[in-house]
């Protein structure tokens, strides 16, 4: 069997199936790997190199910058169940553990970043969307893609400043927004109430949203997925709340190479072509459209569309 040999001989070293590890958790870049394992980058980039040529890792380029991840489901789930159950006899490998807790302090420090920006900025949070494809172009998409179903039960995953409730809740049976800044919920509650709006507004993280499963009807994420660390995990996440039927709308760049938007706006992702945000929603359980290309001004902006199949009738013989 060449590709078992291939995959066994590609993990002699135990700095890869730490690096395996770590992928299982989130994409990271060579310069994030080389922090956790305390190691140089070049070191950690042979690495790299031939976990790839053994299909267990993929390389994302992004401007300047290249990020890391899992390899095909075929090569890594069977790896993983191996690994889970040698773990379960074994005992947690003690680096594990310590790259667990050296990843804490990478996310950390992204998050921070983030929220540096989000409270420096929520004053201006509209007016930076603005400088982007018109807005005023981009609702209009946004609103010929909900129209044809109703609403239902809607939640606006990063609501921010609360726009896309300004613009959809009153066509909703009821409508919440979940942000991970205060400052941005602060504002969005004046905007609201100024509205007359009963829009209901929680602070939560987009990969742990504070609702359970089956909560939704229509689901938003408003140009959010360009700031996130696992874009495919807060898809799943959103993915959760809908019931069978329901519809995930997906407002975000196409792929660009404004590398600057990196440093004045905390832009993790240079936007993302169709057919990765395509896989992502097909990972989560939906089934996904692409609706619209908006292109003019700066970027292009795209909106993707995922929906949960109708659960199957039982036939009762």
């Amino acid at each position: 069997m060449p590709a078992a040999a291939e995959i066994f001989r590609s993990l002699a070293d135990p700095t890869r199936l730490r690096i395996l590890n770590l992928l299982r958790a989130m994409e990271l870049s060579v310069g994030e790997l080389a922090q956790v394992l305390g190691q140089s980058q070049p070191r950690v980039s042979r690495h790299v190199r031939i976990l790839i040529e053994a299909g267990l890792a993929e390389r994302r380029k992004e401007g300047s910058w290249v990020f890391l991840r899992l390899g095909g489901r075929d090569r890594v789930e069977p790896l993983f169940q191996a690994l889970d159950r040698w773990t379960e006899k074994d005992g947690e490998d003690p680096w594990a553990v310590a790259d667990a807790a050296r990843l804490a302090a990478v996310r950390a420090d992204r998050a921070a970043a983030a929220e540096r920006y989000f409270a420096a900025r929520a004053q201006d949070w509209d007016r930076i969307r603005s400088l982007h494809v018109a807005e005023s172009e981009v609702e209009a998409a946004i609103a010929r893609a909900l129209r044809d179903r109703p609403l239902g039960r809607l939640v606006d995953v990063g609501t921010g400043t609360g726009r896309m409730l300004e613009l959809f809740a009153r066509g909703a049976d009821h409508a919440l927004g979940v942000d991970r800044s205060p400052e941005m919920l602060r504002l969005a509650r004046v905007k609201l109430a100024e509205a007359g709006l009963g829009a209901e507004l929680r602070q939560g993280d987009m990969y742990a949203l504070p609702l359970p499963a089956g909560a939704a009807d229509t689901v938003i994420i408003h140009q959010v997925l360009h700031y996130a660390q696992q874009p495919s995990a807060a898809i799943a996440e959103a993915a959760r709340l809908l019931v069978p039927g329901g519809r995930l709308l997906i407002v975000d760049f196409a792929p660009h190479e404004r590398e600057e938007l990196r440093a004045t706006d905390a832009h993790l992702r240079l936007g993302f072509a169709d057919e990765t945000m395509l896989a992502y929603l097909e990972t989560a359980g939906l089934q996904g459209e692409v609706v619209e290309h908006l292109e003019g001004g700066e970027l292009t902006v795209t909106l993707w569309t995922g929906t949960r199949p109708q659960q199957k009738m039982k036939v009762v013989a």
